[in-house]
């Protein structure tokens, strides 16, 4: 018998605790979600999984299929690649207008966010094997930081969107390399170009900093095979 609860309490649960699987690599890229096997494993009804997993789907974790129900998102590499060419091309945008006209408060933000990631494990300290949700939270929050000073809504929120889109790769590429030779060096390079206020230097580091984590998952395997050609 499914537990009972608040629909909304149990709601965010499912969605945590799903979230949590996809992130983490426990439920691959690609692989359908049933309903009532969800149900089962979680002790929940059909409608509490089917909101979570609405909800994943708004995060683009997960995607609708058509006949099908529910799966976790995946990308071919060309669509990989093609979402990683317009996040550099917007976040560059960003980035440009944000160090052109960020003042004082814009640095310490910056600053503090980066201090706050250089200072957060990748690694769950209890559990090595797990990524620590804090650290996504701090990586999050320091690109935030970069362009919070760009005075256009409409580029932040696409910004925002982009990120959404690529986060699933991202975590998928920082599991494959588990222990990141120097995780500050990219992040600090970038606070550097940025306070000096050298655009084209910070937009060539971030470009790197986005392409290198697409290749990671590139030769990792984590994308769809390309459809064959239309006939």
């Amino acid at each position: 018998m499914a537990r009972t609860g608040s629909s909304k309490t149990m709601a965010d649960d499912i969605y945590q605790r799903v979230r949590s699987d996809i992130l983490g690599g426990r439920l691959e890229v690609g692989q359908r979600l049933k309903l009532a096997a969800m149900a089962a494993d979680y002790d929940v009804s059909l409608n509490i999984v089917r909101e979570a997993l609405s909800r994943l789907a708004g995060d683009k974790l997960v995607k609708t299929q058509p006949q099908l129900g529910f799966a976790v998102a995946s990308m071919t590499a060309a669509e990989l690649k093609d979402l990683t060419f317009v996040r550099v091309s917007i976040e560059s945008l960003a980035l440009k207008r944000s160090i052109e006209l960020g003042g004082v408060e814009w640095e310490a933000a910056l600053l503090a966010a980066h201090h706050r990631l250089a200072n957060t494990p990748i690694q769950m300290p209890e559990v090595p094997e797990l990524r620590n949700e804090a650290y996504a939270e701090a990586h999050a929050a320091f690109h935030a930081a970069l362009v919070s000073a760009c005075d256009s809504p409409l580029l932040l929120e696409m910004c925002q969107s982009l990120h959404d889109a690529a986060e699933l790769y991202r975590r998928l590429a920082y599991l494959k390399r588990r222990v990141h030779k120097d995780p500050d060096r990219e992040h600090k390079r970038l606070v550097d170009a940025a306070l000096s206020r050298d655009v084209e230097r910070a937009t060539a580091l971030l470009s790197k900093h986005y392409e290198e984590t697409t290749r990671v998952c590139l030769e990792a395997g984590f994308c769809l095979p390309e459809p064959p050609p239309k006939p």
